[in-house]
């Protein structure tokens, strides 16, 4: 899918989230990679197969600081 030299991680590398970004609407909380990947804002990811992937999102660094 992706037209990039050095070309972008594929849809299922853990590195998905480096993709270059093609549609970009921070206004609804999602992006659309140049994998098919579509990103949201709370890190939550819908793969081009359609699974979806849940939030990850790790804790707060004031939290871990406590």
């Amino acid at each position: 899918m992706c037209q990039h030299q050095t070309p972008c991680p594929a849809a299922d590398d853990t590195d998905r989230e480096a993709a270059r970004i093609v549609a970009a609407h921070p206004e609804q909380g999602w992006s659309l990679l140049c994998n098919g990947v579509i990103t949201f804002e709370d890190t939550g990811e819908i793969l081009p197969d359609g699974s979806m992937i849940e939030p990850h999102r790790g804790p707060a660094p004031h939290a871990l600081a406590a």
